[in-house]
């Protein structure tokens, strides 16, 4: 099911900060009730190997995130005590160290099911035992959803578990799509912040075709 256009569900997920608190977190009120822009990134699991790299580099870019009024989130189904646990380990032990934006720790997979980007294949059902059973690690996808201060989702993708992500396509995104909020104006294909937008009319992709 795709959510793009349509409000984030409204769940509270459990969640870790750098100082080992757990509370709860619920997406789609801290965009409305802050007016914020948020970007929330699901990884598979804590103590793995792409994870760490793409954690530090949202990490990296969390101050350009902020320029853009944008909340990063990132979430995974450990438990916080693991990402507690992750949050104290060094970089150079493959840890986290450093991280200082949530993490949602959904271990009972009650938000990432509902967005359906868990890694589960042929479920069975034995109706002797009365078992389901499925075939996967039941961890999520690389997904990556930017909802606007609304709560209404404007983008989602998801990557397979070995592809990082490109945290600078994000931050254009977030600029293009601030730029469509405050202008009405719509953004070609690779649109960057300052370059030339449009009309949403038959003259306004002539004129920008002819000019570009």
């Amino acid at each position: 099911m795709a959510f793009v256009g349509k409000k984030f569900p409204d769940l509270d997920v459990d969640a870790m900060n750098d100082m080992g608190d757990t509370f709860k977190l619920n997406v789609l009120e801290e965009a409305k009730n802050k007016n914020k822009k948020v970007l929330l990134f699901w990884y598979p699991k804590d103590f793995t190997f792409v994870c760490p790299t793409e954690l530090h580099a949202f990490q990296e870019a969390l101050e350009e995130f902020e320029k853009r009024n944008t909340i990063v989130i990132g979430a995974s189904c450990d438990t916080p005590e693991v990402h507690f646990a992750w949050l104290n380990t060094s970089k150079d032990n493959g840890g986290i160290e450093g991280v200082t934006y949530p993490i949602l720790a959904d271990s009972n997979r009650n938000l990432s099911s509902t967005l359906g980007i868990l890694d589960i294949t042929n479920e069975s059902y034995n109706e002797e035992t009365g078992v389901v059973t499925v075939e996967g690690d039941n961890v999520t996808y690389r997904a990556t959803y930017l909802i606007d201060e609304e709560g209404t989702v404007f983008h989602e993708g998801i990557n397979h578990m070995p592809v990082g992500r490109n945290v600078a396509e994000f931050l254009r995104l977030i600029d293009a799509y601030a730029h469509v909020q405050k202008n009405g104006e719509v953004c070609p294909a690779n649109w960057e912040e300052g370059k030339e937008a449009m009309n949403a009319n038959r003259e306004g992709v002539a004129s920008y075709l002819a000019s570009n």
